[in-house]
């Protein structure tokens, strides 16, 4: 695909798949700009700490799988001691960057690729420690992820995707055998689900839902991006954008999406999605939908196409603060960052290898081995330091549209302006 690394490239948040995660504010993100990461100090403490999150859900697989990588890299590294703390999603930018500004912050902790600009300056870049014959294994899409301005600002550790998912049931239900490809398609099929009582798709409009996983895909299939080429202004009130919001609008608008699902973000069991109401939708992955559709009713599908067919997907990375041994942390980064110790943490929580020598972790599970196949219609969204700032404001105006209460060209020229203003400062 077209498009600048630097900005967008081809990363979930409560489970990175479904949680908004706040701002730091100003200040701390100024802080955290001038400040060195704390981390266990220098080159004569063999001591590493690591933060990460619940990326496996399940506490006691998740201390069972960290336990047992500390203890082989403990044994096989004498002197060397190694701890991992396992914190909330929820309030981890700010409690990162609160902990960086006073000089406590970790060696080592878990990123996702819209959080590394924001943390670039206490960033050890990892081509200082990554092995050559891991760069070479990294897939382009998990590598480039965490390339900013060509450095790789953390060591990959899994990937995931998006891709189109519809429910075999209401195919049926509505006589319905061929699947959408493109927006045309999923705008002429729309009538059919609506006349038997079901949607075509869904949306959510909850300015607390990351775009990530709601407009910005429509944004990027029509040919469109969040800034521009450079980074300096924002690009989504552009032609594409307008054209995606309408898109959007016109489903809403239609009955073809529940209208509720606009401003409020229900619990998934009460959602049309799990009740078996929705055809098709890129806002939840297959593993958020199996216990409700059925392994057997789960179709997947390519992101669907208008100027290009891209849908948004994940990479986990492990970076290096400023202020860690840098040869003892790399050393663990990298020992965790090998195909057969990240298996571990992949297969667990339902993503894939970030390197090719990682294989095929889920053999005969067809459903699986059909998202994977779609890693390479993903990206992992705008990679700036504005990123997540610029997403606040830019979701109420993209609900005020869906709302009816401006039109999508105002609604994003409305967005453009305030962001701007703060990329200007």
């Amino acid at each position: 695909m077209s498009r600048s690394s630097t900005v967008r490239t081809s990363a979930r948040r409560g489970r990175l798949r479904t949680a908004a995660v706040p701002v730091v504010s100003t200040a701390l993100a100024t802080a955290l700009l001038t400040a060195c990461g704390g981390g266990s100090g220098g080159s004569g403490d063999k001591s590493v700490t690591m933060w990460t999150y619940p990326v496996i859900f399940d506490e006691a697989k998740n201390k069972a799988y960290w336990d047992g990588l500390v203890k082989e890299f403990e044994k096989a590294n004498s002197g060397v001691s190694v701890k991992v703390e396992t914190f909330p999603w929820a309030n981890r930018d700010t409690a990162l960057a609160t902990a960086i500004a006073s000089g406590k912050g970790p060696d080592v902790v878990y990123l996702v690729p819209d959080q590394l600009p924001k943390y670039a300056k206490s960033i050890v870049p990892a081509d200082a420690y990554m092995p050559a014959d891991a760069t070479s294994d990294y897939t382009d899409f998990a590598l480039t992820s965490v390339t900013v301005d060509g450095k790789a600002l953390g060591t990959p550790v899994l990937t995931s995707a998006n891709p189109l998912i519809c429910d075999k049931r209401v195919f049926e239900a509505i006589g319905e055998s061929a699947y959408p490809q493109t927006w045309a398609d999923l705008e002429g099929l729309a009538p059919k689900p609506k006349e038997k009582g079901y949607y075509a798709t869904s949306y959510s409009g909850d300015t607390q839902q990351t775009l990530n996983m709601t407009f910005y895909p429509l944004l990027w299939q029509a040919g469109g991006d969040v800034f521009t080429e450079d980074g300096k202004k924002t690009a989504f009130n552009e032609d594409a954008g307008v054209k995606a919001l309408t898109y959007l609008k016109g489903l809403v608008d239609g009955g073809h999406t529940d209208k509720d699902l606009v401003t409020t973000t229900p619990k998934l069991e009460q959602t049309p999605v799990a009740k078996g109401k929705v055809a098709c939708t890129w806002q939840n992955v297959a593993a958020d939908v199996e216990p409700f559709w059925g392994k057997e009713n789960i179709v997947v599908r390519p992101p669907l196409k208008d100027a290009e067919s891209v849908g948004y997907g994940t990479v986990g990375a492990l970076s290096m603060l400023k202020g860690a041994n840098e040869e003892v942390a790399g050393d663990w980064i990298s020992f965790v960052a090998e195909a057969k110790n990240a298996a571990g943490l992949e297969k667990e929580s339902g993503y894939f290898p970030a390197r090719k020598s990682g294989g095929d972790l889920y053999p005969g599970d067809a459903l699986q081995k059909a998202v994977g196949d779609t890693l390479p219609t993903m990206t992992a969204g705008p990679l700036h330091d504005k990123s997540r700032e610029v997403m606040g404001v830019l979701a109420p105006e993209i609900q005020a549209a869906l709302l009816g209460k401006k039109s999508p060209r105002d609604a994003l020229d409305a967005a453009a302006k305030a962001a701007d203003a703060m990329l200007a400062r």
